[in-house]
Parts: C-alpha cells; structure tokens; sequence
C-alpha cells in the first residue's frame, strides 16, 4: 500500500519501527513482538538498515517476511552511504519484486570501522540524492504501483547533530522534499515544544507533506543512554530526569516512569493533533501496548 494512502486515511497514524535480528533466538523473540503488536492496527511498520548497509540482507529479509505473514505495510530503511547506483538499483528492483510499496531514504552513518570515511566519492553525498534516484525510479515504471514507491525522509526537532547550522537543516530538508518525499519521519524527541517548533518552522520553510512524530519510551537506564548514542545526542528534559531519579535505580520504577512519561508526551501530540506517532519500539511490545491502552487508542491485548 503506497503511503499516499496510507496517511490520507483518518490521522493520525500510529507505526512502529524494529531492526533485524542477527540471531534465530532474537528472530522468534521479534515475531512474537510483531504478533503482540499487529492486532493494534499499525498503519505501516519500518525496518532499520545497519551503518554502511551492514544488515543489508537481515533487513530485506525481515521486510518481506512482514510483508508475507501479516497485514501491515512493510516501510525499509535505505541508506546510501557506501552504495553505488547499481547497488541501490538493484536493491530497489528487488523489493519492487517483493511488492513492497515504500521505502524511507536516508544518508545513513559510515561504518564503525570507517571513522575517516570521505563523502565525495561515492554516487550519493546526501540523502536528496538518493531520494532523486528513487524518484527516477519510479518515473522507470519497473514498480507495479504505477505511483512506484512511496519516499520517507527523516527530520530532526531537535537539529540534525552534523548540521549546527538550523536555517542550513530546513534547506536540506525542504531539498528532500523537493525531489519527491512524500513523508518526514523525525528522530526521537522528548520534549513537544521542540517537534511542535519543527513542525511550525516546516511549514513556514514551505514543507507542506506529513510529519510523523517519533516516539520512544524510556524503560530502563541503561536504554537512555543508548538511546543518546543512537541518536547523536538526544536532549532529555529535566522534567523526565526528575521524575527518572523518584525511581532509585529500581529497574520496575525506572520502566513504569518511562512509558507514564512516553503516555503523556503522546497525549500532549494527539492534542496537537499530528499527522502521526512513529514507535521506536526496540523490538519489545510491552512498552507501545501500555500505552496504546492508556490513550484508549485499543482494546486490552
């Protein structure tokens, strides 16, 4: 299903994003995560694409072994750091022939053990390239929606860690746009004031497609601090290390305070009535079925 479609439907739309296991254990643990979650109806679920394309087939697996066995809209990560034009054409053609009608286009990170990786010479140095080649594409009509994929692109509330400069940020994010993103999916965030502030400073920028929010609730300590790693310096608010710190350290206090706070903070965008809430879930159900209950957006399951 193309992402035109699936966000022209009633707003918002509530997603999920999972990573590829690299074991048969975290396989099974996984899908039994997508079971617990299917019956709350996501409108699509993506599936992340390691640094330098380095769970390249983990993620083509997984994404079309959603695509077969459930009723949600599979939505792959590409990222074209280390890729050539016929490595991403290749790799588009191959899930055009899996059906799937989406992908999200990002940069992507260079791999760990890459650390002096130089952009000027691969065929991609920003993700507005890779969005135009996709868009060509799709223009090819080797894709059997005539429409060919439906584009994702990331935004970030809180600035794009690579780029200080915020007037610069917009103008790369508005070019993505431009070159044929149908959506923005933003980073994780835990303060509304900074997605609403984006959301505001897009549409004056002329930014004028969906804006998902991400959302992922904290659950543990040591989950916080990956989180900020994985982000590249997520702001947590002293409002949530206050309310973190009432926890002592207590594993079960840490977790309940975490998703109460993720609640709240999903409440306060649903008021605001946005496009969508995209969960960063971590490959676990418990957190997301919380507080999809809490809202009263599903029936206990």
């Amino acid at each position: 299903m193309h992402i035109r479609d699936i966000l022209s439907g009633s707003k918002p739309s509530l997603s999920f994003e999972f990573f590829p296991p690299r074991s048969a254990t975290a396989w099974e643990e996984l899908y039994q995560t997508i079971r617990d979650l299917e019956p709350l109806d996501p409108a699509f679920v993506s599936v992340t694409y390691g640094a330098g394309g380095g769970t390249r087939e983990l993620t083509h697996d997984l994404v079309v072994r959603i695509k077969q066995t459930t009723s949600v809209p599979p939505v792959p990560h590409l990222t074209c750091v280390g890729h050539s034009e016929q490595e991403v054409r290749q790799i588009l053609e191959r899930y055009a022939f899996a059906g799937v009608g989406n992908i999200l286009a990002l940069r992507g990170d260079p791999p760990r053990d890459q650390p002096g990786y130089d952009w000027s010479e691969g065929d991609f140095r920003h993700a507005a390239d890779l969005v135009r080649f996709i868009r060509k594409f799709n223009e090819s009509g080797a894709h059997p929606d005539p429409r060919g994929f439906g584009i994702g692109v990331a935004g970030f509330p809180e600035g794009h860690p690579t780029t200080p400069n915020r007037v610069e940020e917009l103008d790369y994010l508005k070019a993505k746009v431009d070159q044929g993103a149908d959506y923005i999916c933003t980073q994780l965030f835990f303060d509304n004031h900074d997605f609403l502030d984006f959301r505001d400073r897009c549409q004056l920028a002329g930014i004028h497609v969906p804006i998902i929010a991400g959302v992922m609730p904290v659950t543990s300590l040591s989950g916080m601090k990956r989180m900020a790693e994985l982000a590249a310096g997520a702001r947590y608010p002293a409002k949530l290390i206050r309310a973190l710190a009432r926890g002592n350290s207590s594993p079960e206090a840490i977790e309940r305070i975490g998703i109460h706070y993720a609640a709240e903070q999903c409440a306060g965008l649903l008021n605001e009535e946005v496009d969508g809430i995209h969960f960063y879930t971590l490959n676990k159900s418990r957190a997301t079925r919380e507080i999809f209950h809490s809202l009263g957006l599903a029936a206990a399951v």
